[in-house]
């Protein structure tokens, strides 16, 4: 129905339930927040030692250039930990398990990387896709 004249809002389950999955996210790391105090509440517990741990396991898989990837591979953790809990209450909607966002987010990563790798190796990029002591001719 149209709500500000020939304005239509349309909120589907996919929209309502990635927004309660952002809710969430926020909220999480609102409630987080140590503002300061000596001693961490359970929150901050939880989401440094996450933190910690994906912080680690980045490092091992890039290597030093690690903290610039860092902030989107957090984001990205959280949306699918999130969005898998959320949708393990029954009679909800699992927001990762529809093809749009899992196409999407595959896609735009898979290009996204390859602009990347393109744009700090170059041509040499393609030789990555070559097995080592292969012969030329």
């Amino acid at each position: 129905a149209p709500i500000f004249g020939h304005f239509n809002i349309i909120l589907t389950n996919l929209a309502l339930y990635a927004f309660f999955i952002f809710l969430i996210v926020i909220g999480l790391h609102y409630f987080g927040n140590n503002e300061s105090k000596l001693i961490p509440n359970k929150w901050s517990i939880s989401l440094e030692t996450s933190f910690a741990s994906l912080s680690s396991m980045v490092r091992e898989q890039i290597g030093s250039q690690s903290e610039k990837y860092f902030p989107f591979i957090y984001s990205l953790f959280f949306f699918i930990l999130i969005g898998n809990l959320i949708s393990n209450v029954p009679y909800s909607f699992a927001v990762t398990a529809s093809g749009i966002v899992s196409l999407g987010l595959s896609f735009t990563i898979f290009i996204g990387v390859t602009i990347l790798s393109l744009s700090i190796h170059g041509i040499k990029f393609f030789a990555f896709f070559i097995p080592a002591g292969t012969p030329l001719a």
